[in-house]
């Protein structure tokens, strides 16, 4: 109803205002430690239990033992040292960790944008003396909040507990608090919850350090750390219900429709989120483990299984350059499709769920697909997709054809296949009126996708020249994961090279590059990511200007 209610009188920006405020936070603590550690001159190097010192009402949980590690961990990759020519020395941050807490969320309406607000605070120990933290507040931290509040905020300081409290205030009365004591800085949008720190420390009340399940799945000595409890999948969820409503569909009843239905299929099969980083030879590994019911794991790890030979020919037309290609290896695409729309239907309320499943052949169409169970019956196990722009408006689809004639029939009704088709590179192939889409059939494949794309692919596999030849096939080849995907980031390495040192080639702009695969086993989905810079670069990289 959120999206229903306010249609007429709110615009909700495409870019949810949340990263703007995730991204504040980020910039608050890189610049923090990186005045902290110009400051330190004494530090202990005992480790502080950070879940301790955060409430246990605390819905989203994220921290980072060692700086130091984690800065280096980024700064370790061929692309970064070619554009930084040497690599900074993060020695200074050694043993210095930082958490953040995030207590809940504000939606709020201003000048008719829906703006989602995070209620956080984040803890640093500094491990320095009681006077250099308190120079932070009064001096860069300052400094950083009147950059976001503008040279009206006002400053209200206060002494107590030991410590000391600041409030800064903006014209518009947001506020923003930071609480010094000792080596320790707390800090967020929450006053409410930096009192509750304080009332931690007094022992009168509770830390999440007693919340069994964060306990139950911490580990230590990563990069970083996250975990997302129910009540925090059940907030996101409603946010993301609205983001991807917004994405989806220009039209208000589609975007109701999408609000109120996303929400309620991940609030009633998502327990719980768990991220770790670390770092490995190949880059930083990224694994987020996503809890689900019994129920649900059950049912995906049954109709999502992966095929035992999957073809592999496909990637003979793959190119050997572009944005992103994954290959989905299912047993059975059909029987994925149909337990997928079971799934959807018994998480969601009967009146959507059968109008989902009412609408659900046509659910493809904007990949050039009309009749979806049709189209995945008459396809091998193998679905190989590809994407050559940043914008994901040049891609392709190549499947093992099992009944051609079977399968035009599930296409997109703008392809006419009475029609005579075009020959080229030894394909038949048809086109749209307006030439949007292309369908190719060469031996026993379907190439399609734009046409671009598609005479692209077909262009491949003459000149036997296809990403089969790339080193990094055998990680498709040697993935036993329902899907693996391969990509390129053309810009991560620049940016955060222009957070971390100073670009001494301007000119040039390496890539880099990642691999994802997404498992299904008893307990829920494993998706790991295997990158130069991971997570933690793509925080990162928001601080660059």
């Amino acid at each position: 109803m959120l999206i229903q209610n306010t249609e007429s009188k709110v615009r909700i920006l495409r870019k949810p205002a949340i990263i703007r405020h995730i991204k504040y936070v980020a910039v608050w603590v890189f610049f923090t430690l990186i005045t902290v550690g110009a400051l330190t001159t004494c530090r202990s190097p005992q480790k502080t239990e950070l879940r301790k010192l955060v409430p246990n009402d605390a819905i989203i949980y994220l921290e980072t033992e060692n700086i130091a590690r984690t800065l280096e961990s980024l700064t370790a990759s061929q692309a970064f040292q070619r554009l930084a020519g040497s690599v900074p020395d993060y020695s200074i941050f050694e043993n210095m960790q930082i958490a953040v807490a995030v207590t809940g969320f504000e939606t709020t309406a201003e000048n008719a944008v829906l703006n989602f607000k995070p209620r956080f605070v984040a803890v640093a120990e500094t491990h320095a003396w009681s006077w250099q933290t308190v120079s932070i507040a009064e001096n860069q931290l300052a400094g950083l909040v009147v950059k976001n509040f503008g040279n009206d905020a006002k400053l209200e300081k206060t002494y107590r507990d030991g410590g000391t409290f600041f409030t800064w205030t903006a014209s518009d009365n947001r506020r923003v608090y930071a609480f010094i004591r000792g080596s320790l800085i707390y800090f967020g949008t929450d006053a409410a919850a930096i009192e509750k720190c304080l009332a931690i420390q007094k022992g009168e009340t509770e830390s999440l350090a007693i919340n069994e399940s964060l306990t139950r799945v911490y580990t230590e000595n990563n990069l970083a750390f996250g975990y997302v409890s129910l009540e925090g999948v059940k907030q996101i969820a409603a946010l993301a219900g609205v983001s991807v409503a917004v994405e989806a569909t220009e039209e208000a009843d589609g975007r109701s429709f999408v609000a109120e239905i996303l929400p309620q299929i991940l609030q009633n099969t998502t327990r719980e989120i768990i991220w770790t980083a670390n770092k490995t030879e190949r880059g930083i590994k990224d694994v987020f483990s996503i809890s689900l019911t019994t129920e649900t794991a059950s049912v995906l790890k049954e109709i999502l299984k992966t095929a035992a030979q999957p073809t592999g020919d496909s990637i003979d037309f793959l190119p050997t350059e572009f944005y992103s290609a994954t290959r989905y290896n299912l047993e059975s695409p059909l029987t994925a499709w149909r337990g997928l729309l079971f799934v959807t239907t018994k998480n969601t309320d009967a009146a959507r769920g059968n109008l989902l499943l009412r609408f659900s052949d046509s659910l493809l169409e904007p990949y050039g697909i009309s009749n979806a169970g049709t189209f995945l019956s008459q396809i091998d196990s193998e679905i190989l997709t590809a994407q050559f722009d940043a914008a994901g408006e040049r891609s392709a689809a190549i499947v093992t054809v099992k009944d051609a004639e079977k399968l035009k029939s599930s296409i997109s009704k703008e392809i006419n296949f009475q029609l005579a088709p075009t020959m080229r590179n030894n394909a038949e192939i048809w086109f749209s009126e307006d030439k949007r889409i292309a369908a190719a059939f060469v031996e026993n494949k379907l190439i399609l996708g734009d046409e671009e794309s598609v005479l692209k692919c077909l262009r491949t596999k003459q000149s036997r020249k296809s990403f089969a030849e790339n080193s990094a096939f055998q990680l498709f080849s040697n993935s036993k994961s329902a899907a693996a995907t391969f990509g390129t980031d053309y810009d991560s390495a620049e940016k955060i090279v222009g957070v971390l040192a100073v670009n001494k080639n301007g000119n040039e702009k390496p890539a880099t590059f990642y691999f994802t695969e997404t498992r299904f086993d008893e307990k829920g989905i494993e998706r790991v990511t295997v990158s130069d810079f991971g997570l933690l670069g793509t925080i990162l990289k928001q601080l660059e200007k």
